[in-house]
């Protein structure tokens, strides 16, 4: 039992570090392949697939890059979610998922 000092285990720096490819989040990563895949299927027979196509995936991408630059996490999810949220909430109104109870409790005496 000499020298019996602190047991230590290394760790990664960055446990919480985002997941980045190519400098995007993993969401927007599958916003803009589904974007290419969909606006490849429908526009990529026509004579106009490589501005529909390419185009608009190329404008998504810089906008999600460079909109997002110093953002926080998910800055689009919680965004949009911010905007269909009603702007108004009321503490007094009426609940709409409370429904009284109708039936009877049955063994109990009632005087």
């Amino acid at each position: 039992m000499e020298n019996e000092g602190l047991i230590t285990t290394r760790v990664p720096r960055a446990l919480e570090m985002k997941s980045k490819l190519f400098g995007y989040e993993l969401p927007d990563l599958l916003l803009i392949f589904i974007n290419l895949a969909i606006t490849n299927l429908v526009f990529g027979a026509t004579s106009f697939r490589y501005p529909l196509v390419w185009g608009t995936t190329l404008i998504l991408a810089l906008f999600l890059y460079f909109g997002k630059r110093g953002r926080p996490d998910n800055y689009i999810q919680h965004l949009g979610e911010f905007l269909i949220r009603p702007a108004y909430f009321a503490a007094g109104g009426a609940d709409r998922l409370y429904r009284k109870f109708k039936r009877k409790v049955k063994n109990v005496s009632q005087k």
